[in-house]
């Protein structure tokens, strides 16, 4: 005799979406429909086209590379930059960073402030931050340096902050219990367990910086944005060109040597 054939178990049912999710999506739609009604929006200008851009286009597509090495001088500007900004930040953010913790401050009311002022501080982007150092300290590197430094901070000290609260707490119970004080706590027991991630952090605060400075050269603050802002005034787009290119190359080289460093530190 066949054996008898087992009963499939009955196919479970599609979960409907929830109410919820629909109303949000509807919501979502409606606001976007909205936003472009009262901006005027319209793609008529890339269906119609711009008689000079053809040859804006063909002015990119045909790079100066020679130009790249007459301001050599800037992209040196924009690197010391982006270091000194990047370890001044950095210092700066860890020291917020362990202000930041209950792991490493025992004050939840000095906590609270710290991460208020720590969150006012990342509100403004580095473009902003730019502006502003630009209308104290006149144009040039020193505005740009300041620019950047100030909004690493607030970066560097909120991802720190997080790894901190996440630290495995049998060194500190251990440290608790030998009675270390909240620096000694810090330093033998919090720090040793954060320095990769916080390494990682670091590198990728670099890797911002010098995105950042082709930017903040549009208002003024040094480094080889500053360059890039001249020479689309002057129209010379196949400079402009040539540094985008150049910078997108010193990124990605960059990119690529923090993934291999992070692996190692990781």
């Amino acid at each position: 005799m066949n054996a008898p054939v087992a009963a499939q178990p009955a196919r479970p049912r599609k979960p409907r979406p929830r109410p919820f999710f629909l109303v949000v999506g509807v919501i979502a739609v409606l606001l976007t429909f909205w936003s472009a009604i009262q901006i005027d929006f319209t793609l008529a200008p890339i269906i119609e086209g711009n008689p000079r851009a053809w040859g804006i286009v063909a002015a990119y597509l045909n790079p100066n590379w020679e130009f790249l090495f007459r301001v050599w001088d800037a992209w040196v500007e924009t690197l010391v930059m982006a270091i000194l900004a990047t370890l001044v930040g950095a210092l700066i953010g860890l020291f917020f960073a362990l202000l930041a913790s209950h792991a490493t401050n025992r004050s939840r009311w000095f906590v609270r402030v710290v991460r208020w002022f720590l969150s006012v501080l990342r509100s403004l982007p580095e473009i902003g931050y730019a502006y502003l150092m630009v209308a104290l300290v006149s144009t040039g590197t020193l505005a740009g340096f300041l620019a950047l430094a100030i909004f690493n901070v607030g970066i560097i000290a909120k991802l720190t902050s997080e790894t901190i609260d996440s630290v495995d707490r049998g060194p500190l119970e251990a440290a608790d219990a030998a009675g270390a004080t909240t620096t000694q706590r810090s330093i033998t027991a919090v720090l040793p367990q954060i320095w990769p991630g916080y390494l990682s952090y670091v590198l990728y605060v670099f890797e911002l910086n010098l995105r950042a400075s082709a930017i903040m050269g549009l208002v003024g603050a040094g480094g080889i944005g500053a360059v890039i802002a001249v020479e689309r005034a002057r129209f010379n787009y196949d400079n402009v060109s040539a540094m985008v290119v150049g910078l997108i190359i010193i990124v990605i080289a960059l990119d690529v040597v923090s993934r291999i460093v992070r692996k190692r530190l990781i």
